[in-house]
């Protein structure tokens, strides 16, 4: 077994957090991409005599995908991504991975370079030693935090694969989450006239117009069921703009709205609803900008078990979560993989003015990745 120090992890973790992988969201003056940490990871794997490939997804834009041959017919999966949110407004420097306390401090520490590290310690221990009951593919995907375009290209280059369960790497404090929500995005937007703000008698005011619609956003959520793990469904306003000068009367007002949904919810359904609630209020909907699944697999799924009682013999708590955010994840399980998200780190970290992870617990869910894969018993890996 390959027992990785404190200074291994570390190392790893700042290489990691140190090379730039601002998802760039399709602009063109985008100051990312994922080009550079998926060279290293392929070098780092070949380091330690793991075959890794580059698979380009969109421009300068790639996965990188390794196996790890196992004695039964299915695959294990462990999908994390590659690329972060951008680093405006950072408090540490975005890509210096400081350790201060024992929390190494970047952009991406948290989310998702941390569950990146943690998988590829995991696999060079895999491949090290006797082989895993299955295979294991390691995917770090690109643009989760966009438009999730990587692990859709990975789905097509699992489709031969018998896969028999996934781990999604994100921040979820080391419990195993089975459940997320899922999201649908839209424009709601109100037109006026625009006018003289000497004369507003003559103009209409479209942020006036939009009042009674942010209104209604604030007192009426969503009338759906609470989910046992994931608690309610919830309608946010994002984002408003509206308005070109302080003295003129604008003719045009939208807001971006986030409804997060629950297991079970039809995703067309819920926007049209919410088209026709607004549209009563004189508001225009556009079509959905982002349109993600929620996540919901059995507890009894042989990838939760084996996390579970991995998490036990380590002393950790292994009762079943929810997360409120969305991963990959569920667009894995809708191609009918169980995929349970995992890995070091807490989400309240992720994203932040001075994002950072714990070392130790990165080091720590490595372990518990590779005890889980050992336990993948009683499914086509036998």
């Amino acid at each position: 077994m390959i027992e990785e120090g404190p200074a291994e992890v570390e190392s790893l973790l700042r290489d990691l957090v140190g090379i730039p992988s601002v998802n760039p969201r399709d602009r063109a003056d985008g100051d990312g991409g994922e080009t550079a940490v998926a060279e290293y990871v392929r070098e780092w794997l070949a380091a330690r005599d793991i075959t890794s490939e580059v698979q380009e997804v969109l421009p300068g834009r790639p996965n990188v995908v390794a196996v790890v041959p196992g004695l039964g017919a299915g695959t294990v999966v462990l999908e994390t991504h590659l690329d972060t949110v951008e680093v405006d407004g950072m408090t540490v420097d975005p890509f210096g991975g400081e350790v201060r306390a024992g929390r190494l401090y970047g952009r991406g520490a948290c989310d998702a370079k941390g569950p990146l590290a943690a998988f590829l310690l995991a696999l060079a221990e895999l491949a090290a030693g006797d082989p895993p009951p299955c295979s294991v593919v390691l995917a770090g995907v690109c643009d989760e935090e966009h438009a999730y375009r990587g692990v859709l290209h990975l789905l097509d280059t699992l489709a031969e694969r018998a896969v028999v369960g996934a781990l999604v790497g994100e921040p979820t404090g080391l419990v195993p989450a089975v459940a997320h929500k899922g999201v649908v995005r839209y424009t709601a937007r109100t037109t006026g006239r625009a006018g003289h703000s000497s004369r507003p008698s003559e103009a209409v005011n479209a942020i006036t117009l939009m009042a009674p619609v942010i209104a209604r956003l604030a007192a009426a959520p969503p009338s759906v069921p609470p989910h046992p793990l994931l608690g309610p469904a919830t309608r946010s306003i994002t984002r408003i703009r509206g308005g070109t000068g302080p003295n003129t009367i604008p003719d045009r007002c939208e807001v971006d709205i986030d409804r997060r949904t629950l297991p079970g919810e039809d995703l067309d359904s819920v926007w049209r609803a919410d088209q026709a609630e607004l549209a009563a209020l004189g508001a225009e909907v556009d079509p959905p900008f982002t349109v993600d699944p929620a996540l919901d697999i059995p507890a009894g799924a042989p990838v939760v078990i084996a996390l579970c009682e991995a998490l036990a013999d380590h002393g950790r708590p292994s009762m079943v979560h929810g997360m409120p955010f969305g991963t990959d994840a569920s667009k894995l399980a809708r191609a009918g993989i169980p995929s349970v998200v995992f890995g070091p780190g807490s989400v309240t970290d992720a994203h932040a003015a001075a994002e950072s992870v714990d070392v130790a617990e990165v080091a720590l869910a490595s372990r518990i990745v590779v005890d889980t894969v050992r336990r993948m018993r009683g499914t086509p890996c036998d």
